[in-house]
């Protein structure tokens, strides 16, 4: 579907007026986004299938327990990783697409129609909603068929599982629609995206024990959401003595979900105060 097919679609939606049209409008722009996601095959392998083959690759090299305890380093990549494949969807993918959109001309357009522009980020979040839970799915299904990952089985976990990836993809998004206030252009996107993230994925207890990270390494982590939203997801997957290699000695559920709030309010604040509908090259 072409941008302007979509821009009018946006506006005969909108044409209702009051709030039938931002519903209409939110709807109709939800569904492209997810259309345009998963027809283009290149951002679906490196935001949705990159996590699934990094936890394939890693959970066939790494073998043992983790020092300290008697969990499997297979287990506690699971939980790590569904925490970054959340990441990669809600900021990775989210940032760099709104760079592309803003180089082509397309938010501009979309700004300058009827289409409400609330409807726009509505769009952008049913879309991480829907491929977060649908990463997040597959990665358990390959940790508990493959690397015999327990799932809880009490509704306390499940609903910690729940608000974790809510609160971690919201902060994730709101944080990527801020941060695309400095990519310059579409082709420089990928580049200034990947390095923060790449970086996070190794200081934040993804890959490593959090605990066996140099101190200066830790401090840096904990300023960001990546480090707490695994945190979070070992203290649903990984048995309750696990918690004895965490930093705190617990789980810190109150101030995981004290960050990521934090995290969603900052970066809303910053996208309030940054967020451009017109690019650099367009006129």
């Amino acid at each position: 579907m072409s941008s302007n097919a979509v821009v009018a679609e946006q506006n005969r939606a909108v044409a209702y007026g009051g709030g039938s049209g931002l519903w209409r409008a939110s709807v109709a722009r939800s569904s492209v986004e997810l259309k345009s996601f998963f027809r283009n095959r290149q951002s679906l392998f490196f935001t949705l299938l990159l996590p699934i083959v990094l936890l394939l690759v890693l959970g066939s090299i790494f073998s043992g327990t983790v020092p300290g305890t008697h969990t499997d380093f297979k287990q506690m990549f699971v939980a790590g990783i569904i925490a970054c494949g959340i990441m990669s969807v809600s900021f990775n993918g989210l940032a760099i697409n709104i760079a592309i959109e803003r180089d082509n001309g397309m938010i501009r357009r979309l700004a300058s129609s009827p289409m409400p522009k609330t409807a726009y980020f509505i769009g952008k979040i049913v879309r991480v909603v829907v491929t977060g839970i649908l990463e997040a799915a597959i990665l358990l299904l390959v940790g508990v068929t493959l690397f015999h990952l327990p799932l809880p089985s009490d509704s306390g976990h499940w609903l910690t599982f729940a608000w974790v990836l809510l609160l971690g993809a919201a902060a994730c998004s709101l944080l990527a629609v801020a941060f695309s206030a400095v990519i310059p252009n579409a082709r420089s996107a990928s580049a200034i995206v990947t390095l923060p993230f790449l970086v996070l994925q190794f200081i934040s207890g993804v890959f490593f024990p959090y605990s066996e990270l140099p101190h200066w390494m830790q401090t840096i982590a904990a300023f960001f959401p990546l480090k707490w939203m695994t945190q979070g997801l070992r203290s649903v997957f990984l048995p309750a003595d696990f918690a004895v290699v965490e930093p705190a000695h617990t789980w810190e559920l109150g101030r995981t979900a004290v960050v990521l709030g934090s995290w969603c309010a900052a970066a809303l604040l910053l996208t309030l105060l940054t967020f451009r509908w017109r690019g650099a090259n367009v006129r």
